[in-house]
């Protein structure tokens, strides 16, 4: 395979293991500090909206993250890590579903907001990029 394909393959896994460590080690630490409790407690509409909150700033980096270590057209390597969230925030609703963990508009919502997320993410790394470039050119 070609070397750039591997730099897209990894910048998109980067991106997928950055937002599953993140936002684990915030679970981690909302856990330790009592404000999410055990397994056996479903979340509120509250604690939904929390995590929902700090997800969809963790999804923004993993995008922003991407589009960083992408060989080519961040944009479009940031978009495709909302995919990749689509399909697994979908697998999340469906195995989730009758669990009873918490509110159903809260899977739901990070399987609508993986592209937007992601998509702004990559979207500041090509700002970025653009800002740099006269300076480059300079």
């Amino acid at each position: 395979m070609k070397k750039s394909l591997w730099k897209s393959v990894w910048a998109v896994i980067a991106g997928v293991l950055g937002i599953i460590i993140a936002t684990t080690l915030v679970d981690i630490v909302l856990h330790m500090a009592g404000i999410f409790k055990g397994p056996q407690e479903p979340l509120t509409d509250a604690l939904a909206l929390l995590a929902s909150s700090y997800r969809l700033v963790i999804g923004v980096a993993g995008g922003y993250l991407t589009a960083k270590l992408a060989p080519d057209r961040p944009l479009w390597h940031a978009l495709i890590l909302g995919y990749v969230g689509v399909a697994l925030g979908l697998a999340g609703v469906i195995a989730t579903w009758d669990l009873g963990l918490g509110p159903r508009w809260y899977p739901i919502s990070l399987v609508v907001l993986a592209i937007p997320q992601c998509w702004l993410g990559g979207r500041l790394r090509e700002r970025q990029v653009q800002k740099a470039a006269p300076a480059i050119a300079s």
